[in-house]
């Protein structure tokens, strides 16, 4: 029953992390954005990879420690 606990508090950081994050990097050099009339499409493409990047090795430092 303390494993639920502690699971929240670090899925409450890495989401904390996340959103600090996208402050500073809500759209790269590389990520598509095409605008046609009223219609703009964006597909953040080279923040996803920096995202995902952060993430593997946030996950990779917390397996180490179980």
């Amino acid at each position: 029953m303390t494993e639920i606990p502690k699971m929240l508090m670090i899925i409450g950081a890495i989401l904390l992390i996340i959103g600090f994050v996208m402050q500073f990097i809500g759209r790269l050099p590389g990520d598509i954005t095409l605008k046609r009339g009223n219609v703009t499409f964006y597909f953040p493409i080279v923040t996803s990879i920096v995202i995902s990047m952060i993430l593997t090795l946030i996950f990779s430092i917390i397996s180490r420690f179980k």
